[in-house]
């Protein structure tokens, strides 16, 4: 997966793909200048993500490189109401601690309180395997597990893009794309979407392997919906069409992958660009980039049924987009995505903009310059009250992660 980044950006490259459209309202970005707020991450921070807490705190992780070489990955909190972080607090430092433009870590606040983090570690003598690992804490965040590797397979391959949710048995879901088939002789060299649950004690289960053809490193994510777990994540047919699929978990067993549309987008190779999902209920929304028909675009669907169907896509970006789509659900039920689309030469703009169920959606909201380079990595966002947080990494040298908060129009 990670060693693959490159093939597969050399793909996306190949697969021809051009302007985009603007979709049904005003194309018009909404100037502003966005106050941002004083970021806890330290000169060479890149590779952010943002999540949650039950009592409306947020957490910001990311990786820092050191000076010799290594990478810690580092958290800060800020509480509701708050506007100063925490001091940051280090998960785990070592050198073996893998840094990748598009595979980030990520810290989960649990409603039951412990925090379990992610990340990918080289691991034996194999420069191109690497494990997902976990750990956790049950004293917020001052001390943390020894680490235990995410998957049971055991095998020198590549392990990544791992979403983790909050289950309300007290257990974190996990699903990740597991690269052990790549390797092992006398099997289908396919990457597969893998899950498994991970104990209040910290132990992962046994793995899953509920997907065993999909594409090979663009991100997955997962929503708790009413009947509950949903899964997104960039499948692989057989004749390399690459759309998105949604898997739902009722009653301890896995749907078959249902697509969120058939944009029949047809590319050999991975574009490193994978979906959001978020829900409330049987709301669901899915947002996503594509390339299909030689014309990049970002799309949003929702389904009113926990992700069994899909209605049609809605238009999200302004005619250029980048990608590296986030989501978030408000309140009532509209949607908030995050996306970067090409500025001037080699340079991006980050944008936020709302879309209601019903197709109606607010003027994008411009929240930062970055760079159109993987440098510039992949912003993620949540909700915080009637707004959103956002993170992104400002790639210059040093590189740095920078946050702010923002209100989209309605």
């Amino acid at each position: 997966m990670a060693m693959r980044l490159l093939a597969c950006v050399a793909a996306l490259a190949l697969a021809g793909c051009g302007s985009g459209s603007p979709g049904s309202e005003s194309s018009a970005t909404a100037p502003t200048e966005l106050p941002e707020l004083a970021s806890p991450a330290a000169p060479g921070s890149a590779q952010a993500h943002l999540s949650a807490g039950k009592d409306g705190s947020v957490y910001l992780s990311w990786l820092e490189t050191r000076s010799d070489g290594a990478h810690a990955l580092r958290f800060a909190q800020l509480a509701a109401g708050e506007e100063r972080w925490s001091a940051p607090v280090t998960v785990v430092e070592n050198k073996d601690l893998m840094a990748n433009w598009a595979d980030f870590p990520s810290l989960l606040p649990t409603h039951t309180g412990r925090l379990v983090a992610q990340w990918l570690q080289h691991g034996g003598s194999d420069d191109e395997a690497y494990e997902a690992r976990i750990a956790q804490s049950t004293d917020a965040g001052i001390t943390w597990s020894a680490s235990r590797v995410l998957h049971d397979d055991g095998v020198a391959a590549e392990h990544g893009f791992v979403s983790l949710l909050d289950a309300p048995d007290g257990k974190v879901q996990a699903v990740w794309l597991d690269g052990r088939n790549t390797v092992l002789p006398d099997t289908e060299p396919q990457t597969q979407l893998a899950f498994t649950t991970i104990s209040p004690e910290g132990m992962p289960a046994a793995t899953e392997l509920i997907d065993t053809r999909t594409c090979d490193c663009c991100q997955t994510d997962a929503a708790w919906a009413a009947d509950g777990p949903v899964v997104a994540y960039r499948d692989r047919s057989a004749d390399e069409v690459r759309d998105i699929s949604v898997m739902r978990r009722i009653n301890d067993v896995w749907s078959a992958p249902v697509p969120v549309h058939a944009d029949g987008w047809r590319i050999e190779g991975c574009p490193v660009n994978g979906p959001a999902i978020a829900a409330r209920g049987a709301l669901v929304a899915v947002a996503w980039f594509t390339g299909a028909q030689s014309r990049e675009r970002v799309s949003l669907a929702f389904s009113q049924d926990g992700g069994a169907s899909f209605g049609q896509p809605l238009p999200v970006d302004e005619g250029t987009p980048l990608g590296r789509v986030d989501l978030v659900l408000d309140a009532a039920g509209n949607a908030v995505v995050s996306w970067l689309e090409r500025g001037e030469e080699a340079t991006a703009r980050v944008l936020l903009r709302r879309l209601h169920p019903d197709g109606s959606r607010s003027a994008a909201l411009e929240v930062a310059r970055t760079a159109a380079a993987r440098s510039s990595g992949f912003p993620r966002m949540v909700a915080v009250d009637d707004a959103v947080m956002l993170a992104w990494t400002d790639p210059a040298e040093p590189s740095r992660v920078r946050v702010a908060r923002a209100r989209p129009g309605p």
